[in-house]
C-alpha cells in the first residue's frame, strides 16, 4: 500500500515542476507548472501576477549551465528548452524596448521599463556621457526619496546608492547638484516618466550586447535596438543600421 502511494507521488512530481521568476523589482513569483506546459503559460501566469495588459515588450530569460543567456520561446513547452533539472529560476526583462517607452499607456508597464532601464544604467549596458548620466541618476533619486531635504540627506547622501557599476566622487556630488536644485517638486511618477524620455535619446538605449570581433579580430559587441541594429567597440557605436 505503502509502496503504491510513494509511487503515485512520485509519478505526479514527475508531472510537475517548481518554478521561480525573478522579477524586475527583485520580488520574485513562484509557481506549479505542468511539466509538458508550454512557456506562455508561465508567461501568463507572471503577466496576471503583475496586472500586465502591455505584455509584447516583455519576455522570460534564463541562464544555462555555460552561463549564456536565453529567452524562453514561448511556443515551446519549457522542459525542451532547459539543460539542467528543476526547479527553474528564470528572471522577467524587457525584451523589445519600446521606441517612446512615455507614451506607453500602463502605469505599470512604464514603471516596469523604468526599472529595466534603471538596470541596464547599473549593469554598465546604458552607457553615456557624464552629464547624462547625472541626470539620470538624478531622476533615480528623485523617484525613489523624493524632494532634497537637509534634515533627511546628510552630506554625501547620494553615495548610498549604487546607479553605475563605478563612478566618481565628482559624479556623485553633481547628481545631489542635479536633484537639490533642479527636481523640486517632482512626483516619483514625473521622475520617473523624464528618466524614460532621457533615457531613450541616447545611443544604447535598448542595447542589449552580444560579444563579436570585426575583420581585425577587434572585440566589439552587436545588438538590435527599438531603432536599429547597432555595432560597438568600446563606448562607442561604430555602425548603425536604421530600420
Amino acid at each position: 500500500m505503502l509502496s503504491r502511494l510513494m509511487s503515485g507521488s512520485e509519478r505526479s512530481l514527475d508531472r510537475e515542476f517548481s518554478c521561480t521568476v525573478r522579477l524586475l523589482d527583485d520580488s520574485e513569483y513562484t509557481c506549479t507548472v505542468q511539466r509538458d506546459a508550454k512557456a506562455q503559460w508561465l508567461f501568463e501566469q507572471v503577466c496576471q501576477h503583475l496586472n500586465l495588459l502591455e505584455k509584447d515588450y516583455f519576455g522570460i530569460r534564463f541562464v544555462d549551465p555555460d552561463k549564456q543567456r536565453h529567452w524562453l520561446e514561448f511556443s515551446k513547452a519549457i522542459t525542451k528548452q532547459m539543460r539542467s533539472q528543476p526547479p527553474y529560476t528564470m528572471c522577467l526583462r524587457v525584451k523589445f524596448y519600446p521606441p517612446d517607452p512615455a507614451t506607453l499607456k500602463e502605469e505599470i508597464t512604464r514603471y516596469l521599463v523604468f526599472l529595466q532601464i534603471k538596470r541596464d544604467l547599473y549593469h554598465g549596458r546604458l552607457l553615456c556621457k557624464s552629464s547624462d548620466a547625472a541626470t539620470l541618476a538624478a531622476f533615480i533619486l528623485q523617484a525613489e526619496i523624493g524632494d532634497y531635504d537637509p534634515g533627511k540627506h546628510p552630506e554625501g547622501y547620494s553615495s548610498k546608492f549604487q546607479f553605475f557599476p563605478k563612478h566618481s566622487e565628482r559624479l556623485e556630488r553633481r547628481i545631489a547638484e542635479i536633484h537639490k536644485s533642479e527636481l523640486t517638486g517632482q512626483s516619483p511618477e514625473t521622475a520617473e516618466l523624464n528618466f524614460l524620455r532621457k533615457a531613450q535619446t541616447l545611443e544604447t538605449y535598448g542595447v542589449d550586447p552580444h560579444p563579436s570581433k570585426d575583420v581585425s579580430g577587434n572585440a566589439a559587441f552587436l545588438s538590435f535596438t527599438p531603432f536599429g541594429f547597432v555595432v560597438l567597440q568600446g563606448n562607442r557605436r561604430i555602425h548603425f543600421l536604421k530600420w
